[in-house]
């Protein structure tokens, strides 16, 4: 269970927040979208950003699960929480370890963005036009074992570097197509570069994808406080499905994983799958339940994907 803090009572509003975010321009974008949404909150406290740059913004040149995984885009951040810096730090949720340490806590999450991944290219609609041999750059295990299954005719690049930085590459000539999550490319106003959505049945979300999490020291009740405003429940809970289920079954290792929640109808609608990295084994499995009880869902969740052979795929990964 993700660690959380339970708010009392209402602490006295702020004076002065300190926002900590990476330096990308996505980042940027999200800590100011926080800052503006406290600001409305509290009109007479200071909101400031100290920007930052991470271990995962700093190594291009590696594919993230070489290296450390995700939590290399939030270590930076959490020292300046330690060492009283920041108040808080925004994270992408996909951003964020499945394993955080007991100091942190997810304070809030946030109204989700489209959840969904996105084809962004020059040349093709779709990636059922794309033709043999054509190369779609990707930073992500679970997108690159969903293409290899769907599409084994494809070439599969890896491709790192900052939002800006992979449309440049792809604008240059070195990938046919690349896949984006479509949240960030809305959030920049660059929504026109979408070529198809990839609906989560072609490509399953990552756990938190598309939602914005905070996050605080666990000893900072009132920081938890001055943000539990901008906390949107079913979103939160569906993150807290997702999450649950990667954090069961891959722990902080990176694996071609993915886990997608929705709100139907006033249950929890959890899609989960484990693969290997070139695709040819897969395990998928599908459940509902209560929204009051997410990371049971979950758990339910990991164990019969296990049941559906995630066991197997996991162990010959080494997880």
């Amino acid at each position: 269970m993700d660690p959380t803090v339970n708010i009392a009572s209402a602490s006295a509003p702020p004076q002065r927040i300190v926002i900590a975010t990476r330096e990308s321009r996505l980042a940027l974008w999200q800590a100011e979208h926080v800052r503006n949404l406290l600001q409305e909150l509290y009109p007479a406290c200071k909101v400031e950003l100290l920007g930052m740059t991470t271990r995962g913004d700093q190594i291009l040149d590696r594919p993230l699960s070489k290296v450390g995984g995700k939590g290399l885009f939030v270590k930076e951040l959490e020292a300046a929480l330690l060492d009283g810096a920041a108040d808080l730090a925004v994270h992408s949720m996909k951003d964020v370890p499945m394993q955080m340490e007991p100091e942190f806590s997810l304070v809030a999450i946030g109204p989700r963005e489209v959840p969904l991944d996105a084809l962004v290219s020059g040349k093709y609609a779709s990636l059922e036009d794309m033709p043999p041999g054509a190369v779609v750059g990707t930073s992500s295990l679970r997108r690159e074992a969903q293409l290899h299954a769907r599409y084994p005719y494809l070439a599969v690049t890896p491709l790192r570097g900052n939002l800006d930085t992979r449309l440049r590459k792809l604008d240059e000539g070195q990938f046919d197509a690349i896949i984006l999550a479509a949240a960030g490319l809305k959030r920049l106003g660059l929504g026109t570069r979408i070529r198809a959505v990839l609906p989560a049945e072609d490509s399953l979300p990552a756990a938190g994808q598309g939602a914005l999490g905070i996050e605080a020291l666990a000893s900072r009740p009132d920081v938890a406080a001055w943000v539990a405003p901008l906390n949107d429940p079913a979103t939160a809970a569906c993150v807290r499905a997702e999450r649950a289920v990667s954090r069961a079954l891959a722990g902080s290792c990176e694996v071609p994983l993915g886990a997608y929640a929705e709100m139907r109808a006033g249950s929890l609608y959890l899609r989960g799958f484990v693969a290997s990295p070139d695709g040819t084994r897969m395990a998928h499995a599908e459940l509902s339940g209560s929204a009051a009880a997410p990371e049971d869902l979950g758990l339910q969740l990991a164990a019969e994907l296990r049941r559906q052979g995630a066991a197997e795929i996991l162990a010959a990964l080494g997880s």
